[in-house]
């Protein structure tokens, strides 16, 4: 059903129709818009929005929630150019300040972030959220001692707010003070008992205190809670060791990369992120000069990070990625020929065969397992001399001084596996894959340190 918006000078109508048309007053348009945006009918909602300005409607509220849409969908530019043109309309709400700095600080313009959040407080001071969102920002410029005052005036404000005792508790645990942090996961838990963020941090906690079996408690009274939680089933899995899965499960991906969709570039970026690159690099050392001539497959695109680096090689570049928000992230880019959303396996056994020259994977086969299964689907994909080029983590010998056993692969508690080399090759090899390149690599920095791992170049026979 289409929507035909009235001139705003027209008598409000409601429920005209002329075939399947609707009828209605710019108002009443605006209220659909608003409503379908709510209930994630983001096509429809755009399409009002856009129907709206196309009419002459330059109204503040379309101009920003337009905003908040495209955001939504990746496109983060367009979202802050439209957002910034709505407060320049008008600059008198709170709200749509603090919105604006959200996305500034997902796009890791912390200067920019800290100006909107400033804008916010001061038409409204004693807004816990806008203080949240001010501590969350300080936190990431390294500004611990303003960031705690800000966690603490918002539960000062709202005693029950569990996102802001998590937010300091996590500021805590960053900056070495243990025990006060456990006490204020321990608060925010007090105050919302099935706080989904904070047991997920606070078993996080504990893992890297060393503390794994209250870890596990942790995950075990979520899971009495909510049986069917995917989140608390495989951090149990991995802090106990016990019914360790293959692989991560569906659910745990999509539910980790949704959330993570809007931050993870400038979240990586902080961590020195090497894997697109590397990757890249290998790629251009075994083919060599990029000529736009071979079929492309990157296996786990996320935001598209590898697209721009892989599309000189290519004639034909598909990304898949099991996460939608993810795959908003990376449409923008448009630098991919197509976008698929589904699990990486099952995408390969139902591809094709021998339709891809190189298959890449940066950074995704360490939500794998068992990898002779993504191998075994992969190999028939590519033509003969065709290339799998990926990365993995390694096994780190001070947590796991027993190595990976005869599976070849480890459970860590933050939720990715690691491999030992022997146990890859093997795999690739009864495969019908030859490993040509198989070299030790720094990934990226976690906790200060760094995360090693391999990136591999095997080959179809």
């Amino acid at each position: 059903m289409a929507v035909k918006i009235t001139s705003a000078a027209a008598t409000p109508r409601r429920g005209g129709r002329r075939g399947n048309t609707v009828r209605v007053h710019p108002a009443e348009a605006m209220r659909m818009a608003l409503g379908l945006h709510r209930a994630g009918h983001l096509d429809d909602a755009e399409r009002i929005y856009r129907e709206l300005l196309a009419r002459g409607v330059r109204d503040a509220n379309v101009l920003h929630f337009l905003g908040m849409l495209t955001y939504q969908r990746g496109r983060a530019d367009e979202a802050l150019a439209l957002m910034r043109e709505s407060l320049a309309m008008d600059a008198g709400m709170p709200d749509w300040h603090s919105n604006l700095g959200n996305v500034l600080l997902d796009a890791g313009q912390l200067d920019e972030a800290a100006e909107a959040y400033a804008q916010a407080l001061a038409l409204r001071p004693d807004h816990a959220p806008f203080l949240n969102n001010l501590g969350v920002l300080l936190h990431e410029q390294g500004r611990h001692e303003e960031a705690e005052r800000a966690y603490l005036r918002a539960v000062a404000l709202v005693p029950d707010y569990a996102d802001a005792y998590t937010n300091c508790a996590s500021l805590y645990m960053a900056v070495g003070r243990a025990p006060e942090g456990l006490q204020m996961f321990w608060q925010a838990l007090l105050h919302a008992p099935r706080h989904a963020r904070s047991r997920h941090l606070l078993g996080l906690a504990l893992y890297h205190l060393g503390r794994l079996e209250e870890a596990a408690a942790v995950y075990r009274d979520w899971l009495k809670d909510e049986p069917d939680n995917v989140q608390a089933r495989h951090h149990l899995a991995a802090c106990s060791g016990v019914d360790v899965p293959g692989r991560a499960a569906d659910g745990y991906v999509e539910k980790v990369f949704d959330e993570f969709a809007s931050s993870f570039d400038a979240k990586l970026a902080t961590l020195h992120y090497r894997a697109p690159e590397l990757v890249a690099d290998q790629v251009a050392a075994c083919l060599g000069e990029p000529r736009a001539a071979l079929d492309v497959l990157d296996a786990g695109c996320g935001t598209g990070l590898c697209g721009p680096l892989l599309a000189p090689y290519a004639r034909h570049l598909e990304g898949v990625d099991l996460s939608a928000g993810m795959l908003a992230k990376a449409e923008p880019r448009q630098v991919y020929h197509r976008l698929v959303k589904a699990e990486l396996t099952a995408f390969l056994q139902q591809s094709e065969a021998e339709s891809r020259d190189l298959i890449v994977s940066a950074d995704t086969l360490c939500y794998f397992g068992r990898l002779a299964p993504v191998f075994e689907a992969a190999q028939p994909m590519l033509r003969p001399g065709g290339w799998l080029m990926f990365t993995l983590e390694a096994i780190d010998a001070a947590l796991h001084p027993q190595g990976a056993g005869v599976e070849g692969f480890v459970l860590n508690p933050h939720g990715r596996y690691s491999h030992d080399a022997a146990a890859v090759r093997r795999d690739l090899e009864s495969a019908g894959l030859e490993p040509v390149v198989f070299e030790s690599v720094h990934l990226r920095e976690e906790s200060a340190r760094p995360v090693l791992g391999w990136l591999v170049a095997a080959r179809r026979r």
